[in-house]
């Protein structure tokens, strides 16, 4: 894969220097599900992260996105969480313009997006900025989807963020480690 679009989204507005920019990492998961016609079934064929963020009025704000991966999470492999790693110290470590970003905000599947929060708090220890894994529930082409309402509370929350790695999703903002998923409540919590 390996994808990348850079661009602004939202309206013009503010000095440069007042401008956030925050990188998109795409996984795949439900959150970027769409139905196939031929085969019934919902798939990853690709990123539609682009027709989410064209719903979302984001000022002053410079979104890169960057493609890795498209498939489910339970069909992620340890190369792709290692993937996914390198991935994220690569933009913290960038300094050529236009320089480290805001945060990261990384799209996954909810089923194993808790394994992966975990590897990238470990592996990362003290990041330069807030690191943000999201998902949903429900693919973003379904009725009463979560997908819109996490990826846009995962944006702001990045900016809020002190530096380290999160879930965000269904109004929380957890920290790892420690996350996991309440797959009864269909949302993420922190374990006991």
């Amino acid at each position: 894969m390996g994808s990348r679009t850079d661009g602004k989204a939202g309206e013009e507005g503010g000095a440069a220097a007042s401008q956030r920019r925050i990188v998109l990492l795409t996984t795949g998961g439900t959150i970027e599900k769409t139905y196939d016609e031929f085969t019934g079934a919902l798939t990853n064929r690709g990123s539609i992260v682009q027709r989410m963020l064209r719903r979302l009025k984001l000022p002053d704000t410079k979104i890169s996105t960057r493609e890795l991966l498209s498939k489910d999470s339970l069909h992620m492999t340890d190369e792709d969480r290692r993937l996914v790693v390198a991935a994220v110290r690569e933009e913290l470590a960038r300094t050529e313009p236009p320089g480290p970003p805001t945060s990261i905000v990384i799209l996954h599947g909810t089923d194993t997006l808790c394994v992966t929060g975990e590897l990238l708090a470990t592996e990362l220890r003290a990041p330069r900025a807030p690191v943000v894994l999201t998902g949903a529930i429900r693919p973003y082409e379904m009725k009463q989807s979560d997908a819109l309402q996490n990826l846009t509370e995962s944006l702001l929350a990045s900016s809020l963020l002190a530096p380290g790695v999160y879930v965000v999703a269904h109004g929380r903002a957890l920290k790892f480690p420690g996350v996991v998923k309440d797959r009864e409540g269909g949302t993420f919590t922190k374990s006991h």
